[in-house]
């Protein structure tokens, strides 16, 4: 073992995460991985990691490590305060941990999920060719403990090239794009409705799906009290169950499902529904106009 952290204190909740394990959805298995992907390829990229090394996702903050060897890490995604020992330390830069050092994220003050990639990657044993924590699976390692010493693997031949890199600050609003999807025509004008509506995040999210408040959605006469065999199911596709309440649903999803997917978040704006919090605003946008 070249290095390691030890888990002091994981917070509300602590994953090991890279990005996923594409491909085994014919058997069951979903893709998981990290919730906000970009966020974790930059940290990685910070510590001249592969962008798809493994590394920790933080829910909300409040997880403290202690650096078991010299180590190199980067914070990204979720803002909040952090502390190196006692010094305060920012995100999106190069921080180096001596042997015994403290690595301390207070709460975060915007978005959700913060990641800390180490130099090396987080070297747990793989599963289906990820070391990703899959929470509706249940693959993967299990959720980081106090008392868990995180082996790192070899550091990479590169070095990092770079000190920090410049992140602008989240908007106040989350903006969604969409596309139509599979079973729009059951509901009257609805893409025109998502987009016309303010939407809040409920306190009912999690990795799986991020369930949304607002008026609701009504089918059409013609498509009221139908069922729908289960159908195969996407990251970022937005389903309406009979509550009319619509549900988007995140990296750990079911494979199948059986209510009417209206559209489908495009894959760029993934990142952006990892980081909502319950109470959030949240808007659909035509998502064929969006960049």
């Amino acid at each position: 073992m070249t290095g390691a952290l030890e888990v002091l204190d994981p917070g509300l909740l602590t994953l090991v995460e890279d990005l996923g394990r594409p491909g085994w959805a014919h058997v069951g298995v979903g893709r998981s991985g990290a919730a906000d992907a970009g966020a974790l390829r930059l940290a990685n990229r910070l510590v001249a990691n592969d962008e798809g090394a493994a590394g920790l996702e933080v829910l909300l903050g409040g997880l403290r490590l202690r650096a078991v060897g010299d180590v190199t890490v980067a914070l990204a995604g979720a803002r909040g305060p952090a502390w190196l020992d006692d010094r305060p330390v920012g995100h999106e830069a190069v921080l180096e941990l001596r042997s015994g050092a403290e690595l301390r994220l207070g709460t975060v003050t915007s978005g959700l999920r913060t990641y800390v990639a180490v130099r090396g990657g987080i070297d747990v044993p793989t599963v289906l060719g990820s070391r990703s924590t899959d929470q509706l699976a249940g693959l993967g390692p299990d959720p980081v403990r106090a008392g868990d010493v995180l082996a790192v693997g070899p550091a990479p031949a590169d070095w990092p090239v770079v000190d920090l890199a410049p992140v602008s600050a989240p908007p106040d609003r989350v903006e969604l794009p969409v596309v139509p999807g599979p079973h729009a025509d059951w509901f009257e004008d609805v893409l025109g409705r998502l987009q016309a509506s303010d939407w809040r995040v409920t306190p009912a999210t999690s990795r799986v799906a991020v369930r949304l408040a607002g008026p609701a959605l009504a089918r059409t006469p013609e498509h009221r009290g139908r069922e729908l065999p289960s159908e195969g199911l996407v990251l970022g596709a937005v389903q309406v169950p009979p509550d009319g309440q619509p549900v988007v649903f995140g990296v750990d999803h079911p494979v199948t499902g059986g209510y009417p997917v209206v559209a489908v978040v495009r894959r760029f704006a993934h990142g952006r529904l990892a980081q909502v919090r319950p109470g959030d605003r949240v808007s659909f946008v035509n998502g064929r106009a969006s960049v």
